[in-house]
């Protein structure tokens, strides 16, 4: 009979990294210097971990993890919760390299298979999960490769517009979790992240056949710097860019010319 105390070996992807999202709530329990040792820890070990501030209800912190192994995805997990962290909300995925991207140059498979993350200067964040429609009258596993093949290329070519200003990492998730990929983007601004997300839902290939879950948005820092951001320390945070310092408030809604499409 075999050892019921024996380790759970290695899980590893043939290639590429597992990725796990994790969405928590900051409790009255929660130990920050724990969370501090466990991501240490996985970083010590070559992983990623980012860390966001979120906004909105739906959860208080999150936390990127990249890693080879699932199983030290799966220990970061337990030590959230051990550290008193409330998981609210979490998706599991792998990176990959698209059936539509054959023969893409080696540096840029290396990127979407093995990240680097978060990137430089680009502190707003959005994740969102996505399949692509089964539906009677649209159904994407219906068509045949090459017309896919071409609507995602078509896809694709409206993403590039926003190159330099977002960087997106797309991961599968079919088999995995309950949507078929998860969808990272990283920007300097907010307003590139929702203009990126909604020029994009008019390419054929969204709105056709995209389906798309719940977002979570927010801004990547330290882990220090976002636990702090979440829990309110501090005063409020007055350090506006100098440009920008005075914009806002400049404009009431009676400076909108009559029949603006503000919100249509």
């Amino acid at each position: 009979m075999a050892d019921e105390t024996a380790a759970i070996g290695p899980l590893t992807p043939a290639e590429g990294l597992g990725v796990l999202h994790l969405f928590c709530r900051l409790g009255a329990a929660a130990d920050p210097d724990a969370l501090q040792q466990a991501t240490a820890a996985l970083e010590e070990a070559g992983d990623q971990v980012v860390p966001v501030a979120l906004l909105g209800h739906k959860a208080d912190l999150g936390l990127m993890a990249i890693s080879r192994d699932l199983r030290r995805l799966r220990w970061l997990q337990g030590r959230v919760e051990r550290a008193g962290f409330d998981v609210q909300g979490s998706y599991v995925s792998l990176t990959e390299v698209s059936e539509y991207a054959a023969g893409i140059p080696a540096a840029m498979r290396q990127a979407r298979l093995y990240p680097q993350l978060p990137p430089a200067g680009k502190p707003a964040f959005c994740f969102y999960p996505m399949s692509k429609r089964r539906g009677e009258s649209r159904n994407w596993y219906a068509l045949e490769y090459e017309e896919r093949r071409a609507l995602m290329y078509g896809h694709g070519r409206v993403g590039r517009r926003f190159h330099g200003r977002v960087l997106q990492l797309i991961t599968g998730s079919t088999g995995l979790d309950d949507w078929e990929w998860g969808v990272t983007l990283f920007a300097e601004r907010p307003d590139d992240l929702k203009a990126c997300v909604y020029e994009m839902r008019f390419d054929p290939a969204s709105a056709h056949y995209a389906e798309f879950g719940p977002f979570w948005t927010g801004m990547v820092g330290s882990l220090p710097e976002v636990l702090a951001l979440c829990a309110g320390e501090g005063s409020v945070p007055l350090d506006l860019p100098a440009a920008e310092a005075g914009a806002a408030g400049d404009a009431t809604l009676t400076d909108l010319p009559v029949g603006s499409p503000q919100g249509s």
